[in-house]
């Protein structure tokens, strides 16, 4: 874990934001988003360091936990992009990886030919 900064690193942004920018500029608006970035940044980095003894990184072990609770085991590329709200080539890229390891196989879809997931 890295050692604690001396000073409040989001604090310090906002002094400067404001600094540059001015009384009238957002700041209490970037200091927030700046904070909830912050926030998410940490707890995927401790949700990484949970799961990787299976080898697994937190959006491999999302994209297993969405499949496990679909109704079927198994779902759509492009479903799974929508309900994990990540981009088509990250979810190519995440399903190949679990499939690799062999906590996944993909299907082709019948109906379309295009690929899905299976749990």
């Amino acid at each position: 874990m890295p050692k604690p900064l001396p000073f409040d690193p989001i604090r310090r942004a906002a002094q400067l934001w404001e600094e540059r920018f001015g009384e009238d500029s957002p700041v209490a608006a970037m200091a927030s988003a700046t904070s909830v970035m912050r926030v998410q940044q940490i707890l995927v980095a401790r949700l990484d360091a949970a799961v990787a003894p299976f080898d697994l990184t937190f959006a491999r072990y999302e994209a297993l936990v969405l499949l496990s609770f679909s109704r079927n085991g198994e779902l759509p590329m492009s479903k799974v992009g929508e309900r994990l709200m990540i981009h088509p080539t990250s979810v190519t890229n995440i399903v190949q990886r679990l499939a690799a390891q062999g906590y996944v196989e993909r299907v082709r879809n019948p109906r379309d030919g295009r690929g899905c997931s299976r749990g």
